[in-house]
């Protein structure tokens, strides 16, 4: 979905488009929208089934986190500007162009294919 956003906290799927020749991965997402889901986060959660979409957002931290995560941040157009893997207490640096980020069980991106340059569509519900 590109364009304006209005997306509600809940659940949906990020679609993550394959190499060529290769099937687009479906990961269940969990969005935190509002001011609370986005404060709380992962907080406290010893897994993700997925990944957790916060918007607006354009860096985070892990503290209190009980487990090392993969970040992407996403533009407006939902392309993936940088990935990486945070540890628990480390507070990310903000990056310019950030509107969304992607958090998810660390190495579980690399999986998916989800990698600087991609574009990523989030599809609610």
């Amino acid at each position: 979905m590109t364009g304006r956003r209005r997306w509600r906290d809940g659940h949906g799927t990020l679609l993550v488009p394959g190499a060529e020749g290769q099937a687009a991965a479906r990961v269940p997402l969990e969005f935190a929208v509002s001011y609370r889901a986005r404060t709380r986060g992962l907080l406290g959660r010893t897994s993700v089934d997925g990944a957790l979409l916060l918007s607006p957002a354009g860096s985070v931290h892990t503290f209190g986190m009980r487990m090392p995560i993969d970040v992407a941040y996403l533009d407006r157009r939902c392309t993936v500007l940088a990935v990486t893997t945070m540890v628990p207490g480390r507070l990310g640096l903000p990056r310019l162009r950030s509107r969304h980020v992607l958090e998810a069980a660390a190495g579980a991106m690399a999986g998916w294919g989800v990698l600087a340059g991609a574009r990523v569509e989030i599809i609610p519900g």
